[in-house]
């Protein structure tokens, strides 16, 4: 079992009670700057506001590495508030309507609210057209919130011993695990860039252009990936606890063989536990980071999570762990690539 850092823990629980639904990142950007602005080279955010950190500098033997993890949670957006102050919105990102209903929702201005929904006809599905967010007002004027205002879940961080419980694992639990390898690294002949990217759940935005600034030579990215072990749930070959998933493919991208086995080299000589994951849907910044410029190498670190895109989004604690000291092994390290 792996011993889990307690500062590793009181990081993730400050990213995941930080709001930052896709395209308003600003408050967990700062968050995440200060924590490791005095542990790396240089630091810099780009035009489109993905915060890149350069740490060590490319040696004769080294390479330079781009490592992604996403800072950005699925959220919703205000499109209308009726007479009566109730908010109709749309998505940002994948949000499920059976997740949302009854849930608690702070926007980004501050104020709260929860999600109610219409009566449904006899067989009739829920859909996020039915929904309405319900802040307390008592008429359009009164209401704090208008057209084009964001939220995100709010939901309180859960340690329940093995597992942690919270909204927006996703994808805070990767910028957990970069943070803590970025901590970790005392020497490397890499040139590693951490970039914390922006607007992933749109349609990997951030890390789309931040691979194109950088330029890498080998590409990293981070998430969470589904799990195939609640009830009848889907069949997937990764489980909570048994060790970090090192993905041989998803819909955006199939790994790079080369960054796939560099990943499986080093956990078992680490003597970690790994499992291989191959996911139907779902994409990653590593598909931005593989098709930039002429092309590079890339594959996807990934943390198993039971009920991602929800607001309760739940991991282990050893495979978190284990995620920190994997990438921080293979980044300390000359690649050979």
């Amino acid at each position: 079992m792996a011993k889990t850092n307690n500062d590793l823990l009181n990081i993730l629980e400050m990213l995941v009670e930080t709001p930052g639904p896709s395209g308003s990142e600003h408050l967990i950007r700062s968050k995440i700057e200060e924590e490791i602005r005095d542990h790396v080279d240089e630091i810099y955010t780009d035009a489109l506001g993905n915060l890149i950190a350069r740490k060590g500098k490319k040696a004769e033997n080294g390479k330079r590495v781009m490592v992604s993890a996403h800072v950005d949670e699925i959220g919703l957006m205000v499109t209308h508030v009726d007479e009566n102050g109730f908010a109709r919105f749309i998505s940002i990102g994948g949000v499920s309507p059976f997740t949302c209903i009854g849930g608690r929702v702070l926007f980004m201005n501050g104020t709260q609210g929860v999600i109610g929904i219409e009566r449904l006809e006899a067989n009739e599905q829920p859909s996020l057209a039915k929904l309405f967010i319900d802040t307390g007002a008592t008429s359009r004027e009164d209401c704090k919130v208008g057209v084009g205002d964001v939220c995100g879940f709010e939901r309180p961080f859960m340690n329940l011993g093995k597992r942690l419980v919270a909204k927006s694992m996703d994808d805070r639990a990767a910028v957990a695990v970069s943070i803590g390898a970025l901590k970790a690294i005392r020497e490397t002949s890499n040139e590693i860039y951490f970039v914390f990217s922006v607007q992933e759940e749109v349609g990997l935005r951030g890390a789309i252009t931040a691979a194109y600034g950088v330029d890498p030579e080998v590409g990293i990215a981070v998430d969470v990936t589904r799990t195939g072990d609640t009830p009848r749930g889907v069949k997937m070959e990764v489980s909570l606890g048994k060790g970090p998933a090192i993905k041989v493919r998803d819909s955006s991208f199939i790994a790079d063989p080369r960054v796939i086995n560099w990943m499986v080299e080093e956990a078992k000589a680490q003597g970690l536990p790994y499992q291989m994951e191959v996911l139907e849907a779902g994409g990653t910044d590593g598909a931005a980071i593989q098709r930039t410029r002429a092309g590079v190498p890339a594959g996807c670190l990934s943390i198993p999570c039971r009920y991602i895109h929800s607001p309760s989004e739940m991991i282990d604690v050893d495979d978190l762990q284990n995620c920190v000291e994997l990438l921080t092994g293979m980044l300390e390290k000359p690649i050979e690539i």
